[in-house]
């Protein structure tokens, strides 16, 4: 059975994505984002959304695992801020309903999602340059990059939040990280 853990960062939706993946029949652990690297035995990654970038406890470590790892909202960010892409203020702040563009359809995560699907992201910050290697995989008219890839080191990063009830195909990008990892 594929193991994969979900990184609490302290964000308000972790327990929703732990929620999410067990129900899709995964083994699936929340582990603290303080967590030694040598303790993490699992098939892949979830960095979770969280209030903070300075209180990512070991998450850049977690990036060297060689497992698959995706990164929602904070996630992705620190993926970004760790690998040389930039971050910043986003122009149009908290919580919204946004209409995401798929731009890679050949994208493992998101390219089976429909050309367009409306998503519930933050915007506090964003991702504002993809690190070297990825690539932009979806848009949309409130942030450029709504979602970022590496497939050759299998990191993925969506901005919004797959595990709640607004985000239209959340379940299938869970289903896709899945796949990735087995």
């Amino acid at each position: 059975m594929t193991r994969i853990d979900v990184v609490d960062n302290h964000g308000q939706f972790t327990h929703l994505e732990h929620r999410a993946l067990r129900d899709l029949g995964v083994d699936v652990e929340l582990i603290d984002n303080t967590t030694p690297p040598a303790e993490i035995d699992a098939d892949g990654l979830v960095l979770s959304g969280g209030p903070d970038i300075d209180d990512i406890g070991n998450c850049p470590a977690y990036l060297d695992l060689d497992v698959p790892v995706l990164g929602i909202c904070l996630g992705m960010q620190l993926i970004a801020h760790e690998l040389d892409g930039r971050v910043g203020a986003g122009d149009y702040g908290g919580y919204a309903d946004v209409t995401v563009e798929i731009v890679e359809e050949t994208d493992p995560l998101i390219g089976s999602l429909a050309p367009e699907t409306r998503v519930w992201a933050s915007h506090a910050d964003e991702v504002k340059a993809v690190p070297e290697g990825f690539v932009r995989t979806a848009t949309s008219d409130v942030c450029g990059v709504e979602a970022m890839s590496d497939t050759d080191r299998d990191l993925y990063g969506v901005q919004w939040h797959p595990e709640v009830s607004h985000t239209e195909e959340g379940e299938a990008v869970f289903e896709n990280f899945i796949d990735i990892c087995q």
